[in-house]
């Protein structure tokens, strides 16, 4: 049990530098965001290694962390889901959403992360939630059972 508390404190702590600096839409610092997806991951019963593809999920994306870090850290598992996780620029949506299906530690992470997201988007503009309702609507809306009902709530918000 220590072994896995050290794991995640170095899995937290290279996150956290690594979205130092980074800012969510309605100003908190980004970590937040990694860390809100991986307690819903753990609330749904995901094991280390899902908790801290959630906490990394991001990462290639949007830091410079490296996969070798991704991989000391978080092992080989952990690493495979963050690159399905991985949005490329030229992305082909049935491709990416068909990778994640693969891996039932890359789909729990990224309902947890849509979920999340959904919940935080009424933030933003009425555009932003109509285009964020039609991709989840198209992409994700099994990924976790409360995200049909998430998407009716934001829905009621746009006039």
């Amino acid at each position: 049990m220590i072994q896995e508390k050290e794991k995640y404190d170095a899995a937290l702590e290279y996150a956290t530098v690594m979205h130092k600096g980074q800012y969510r839409k309605g100003g908190k610092e980004y970590i937040t965001h990694p860390v809100a997806v991986a307690e819903i991951v753990r609330e749904k019963g995901g094991d280390l290694d899902c908790v801290i593809t959630a906490l990394f999920h991001d990462l290639l994306e949007d830091t410079e962390a490296t996969e070798q870090d991704i991989e000391r850290i978080g092992g080989a598992k952990v690493l495979h889901a963050v690159k399905l996780l991985t949005k490329p620029h030229n992305v082909v949506m049935s491709e990416y959403i068909s990778g994640i299906r693969s891996d039932p530690i890359a789909f729990l992470v990224k309902g947890a992360d849509r979920l999340h997201n959904l919940r935080s988007c009424i933030k933003t503009s009425t555009e932003f939630r109509k285009r964020y309702i039609a991709e989840t609507e198209e992409w994700f809306m099994d990924f976790l059972p409360e995200i049909p009902g998430v998407v009716e709530e934001i829905r009621k918000t746009i006039v």
